[in-house]
């Protein structure tokens, strides 16, 4: 018998309670008609999931000191390999000083300060400036603490532990309608209808074997835009960080990160030998870009110059074990924890998958080419190119966070509440409900065999024959997981339903990164293969572009348009400094 779906309305949705999330509730209320109905559904609880949360290094903005805009978005644009979009770029860059300050002075967030009173900054890799402003290195637990307090304080519905599966357009395809929910509590399902839906699900490539973001984290916002029909750009573009903790495979702190302020104050890479291996590969060392470090240690890894658990060491002794407790108490409770000092001795560390560059093909004011739906944070591509630099993650999520808000509290005043085309809602339901009917079997083989099957022919570093075989695998999990059946006598809190369409998002956006993979026949950034090592000529730069149709996947190319500045060129001042960061 087919389920009651219980029907709910409001005039704007929004999907995720990270930094983007949060934001787009507040600047909302600002700009839309009063009376306006603000509803967020998340997947767990308000302010307590998702990745903002989990931010350790800080937030990058250009605060004076010599740094400028036109720096930091240089440093951007290089950073991405001439990749990125420049117009979101310039606005990630540009608005982030008036983000940063939001956050201070009407927020109440209160990040780390020199002895002057001014808000302490460091560099990250890749920056040529003091850009990053933090909070210890617990900065997001900061910036959604108090994001969380400004919006209890206001009437903006809550959806808590409401899992999205689906969005379901109008009959005719050209607008959103609204969104399917599962009510993880109670296992019934929720069609919330809304004029205005905001996707900020986040990113959360928990399909590789290391992997930083908490297992619940599934690319359910990609997957269902990819069956709606959104286009994906730049989906081969998975970020690595270099150092995820490696503490065996009895805890599940392993993968997650030691922040990048432990290299940029002077913390040494070593290999199984003792031996600093990163200027064997850079000019640049330990202080090289995430994706050249990541490359590094996965190429120490491949020669067996490995720590006891088959990676490579941190070492922060050396600037003094009070010093190192003092500037990173949380990085240093996190591995005495798992049985390492890090500020006397040696930790042990991995490149572990860590974030997206790729996602849903949006505008610069977050809007998406269907109409009523707008993307920001993780899940909205083109603002980082082929590669984030530290620092400019919840940059991102937190300035088109803002936009997204505020855009949508304008447009909703000429909107109405849209009729769902009812065949797709019956097909998102049956695809939500398929596992029921098949024999139960056990699901986390299936998900660590596509962890396997990605960081071993999708990883750190990739080519054709590795991909290819990597797509084979991929699909023979996914048919393997068609057959595989969930208990459901009772759907309330049913974790190990959720766990099968975990795996099922987690299939479907693996197969793009890996097809966008083979696609793209150059090297740049995050993506690496060892079959095409040169970057291509950049003045000729594309991205890739991923659609569904049916149960195919096609993947194009676009060309980069340099709106702002072409490759060998720079808006910065003549005669300024190549860098303000001291050696």
């Amino acid at each position: 018998m087919k389920p009651v779906i219980e029907r709910h309305e409001t005039d704007i949705l929004i999907i995720g309670s990270g930094g983007a999330g949060l934001f787009a509730a507040l600047h909302a209320q600002q700009t839309a008609p009063q009376g306006t109905r603000i509803t967020i559904a998340v997947k767990g609880l308000l302010g307590k999931c998702g990745c903002t949360r989990m931010v350790q290094g800080g937030y990058n903005v250009a605060l004076g000191g010599g740094d400028t805009v036109e720096r930091h978005f240089m440093d951007t644009i290089r950073g991405g390999k001439w990749l990125p979009d420049q117009d979101m770029a310039w606005k990630l860059c540009n608005l982030a000083v008036e983000r940063v300050h939001e956050l201070e002075n009407e927020i109440g967030c209160f990040f780390d300060r020199n002895p002057d009173g001014s808000v302490h900054q460091k560099a990250f890799a890749g920056q040529t400036a003091d850009r990053t402003v933090h909070k210890g290195d617990l900065t997001g637990i900061e910036i959604i603490s108090r994001l969380m307090e400004q919006v209890l304080a206001r009437p903006v519905e809550r959806l808590q532990e409401h899992r999205a599966i689906g969005l379901i357009p109008t009959r005719d395809g050209s607008a959103l309608a609204g969104v399917l929910f599962i009510d993880m509590r109670s296992g019934g399902f929720r069609l919330v209808r809304a004029k205005a839906v905001l996707m900020a699900t986040g990113g959360g490539p928990t399909m590789y074997r290391f992997h930083t973001p908490s297992g619940d984290k599934s690319m359910d916002g990609l997957a269902m835009a990819l069956r709606v029909g959104l286009c994906l750009r730049d989906m081969e573009m998975v970020q690595f960080h270099p150092t995820g903790l490696l503490a065996g495979d009895h805890t599940r702190m392993t993968g997650t990160v030691l922040e990048e302020g432990l290299r940029g104050a002077g913390g040494h890479l070593l290999n199984g030998a003792g031996h600093r291996f990163m200027f064997d590969y850079d000019a640049k060392g330990d202080r090289a870009t995430r994706d050249v470090v990541s490359r590094g240690i996965y190429a120490e890894m491949r020669k067996s110059n490995v720590s006891p658990n088959g990676g490579v060491f941190i070492s922060m002794a050396h600037l003094g074990p009070e010093n190192v407790a003092a500037k990173f108490p949380g990085m240093v409770k996190r591995c005495a924890d798992s049985g390492f000092d890090l500020a006397a001795g040696r930790v042990e560390v991995v490149p572990t998958a860590h974030y997206m560059m790729g996602g849903v093909v949006v505008d610069v004011d977050t809007r998406t080419t269907l109409e009523g739906l707008y993307v920001a944070g993780e899940d909205a591509g083109g603002a980082h190119g082929s590669n984030r630099l530290g620092g400019n993650g919840v940059a991102n999520s937190t300035v088109y966070g803002g936009v997204a808000g505020e855009v949508m509290g304008r447009d909703v005043a000429s909107m109405t509440l849209r009729d769902p085309d009812e065949a797709v809602l019956d097909a998102e339901l049956a695809r939500a409900l398929h596992p029921l009917g098949q024999k139960p079997a056990l699901v986390q083989p299936l998900r660590t065999a596509l962890q396997d099957a990605m960081w071993e022919h999708v990883g750190v570093m990739r080519d054709e024959p590795g991909m290819t075989r990597g797509l084979t695998r991929i699909a023979d999990i996914r048919a393997e997981l068609m057959q595989t059946g969930i208990d459901g006598t009772n759907l309330a809190f049913n974790l190990t339903w959720h766990d099968w369409l975990n795996l099922a998002s987690l299939c479907d956006i693996s197969q793009v990164i890996t097809q966008a993979g083979l696609a793209r026949e150059n090297s740049r950034g995050a993506h690496f293969r060892e079959d095409f090592p040169d970057q291509g000529d950049l003045p000729s730069s594309y991205f890739t572009v991923a659609r569904r149709g049916g149960e195919a996947m096609a993947v194009d190319r676009e060309a980069v348009k340099f709106s702002i500045v072409k490759p060998g060129e720079t808006i910065l001042a003549e005669g300024e400094p190549e860098t303000l960061v001291a050696n």
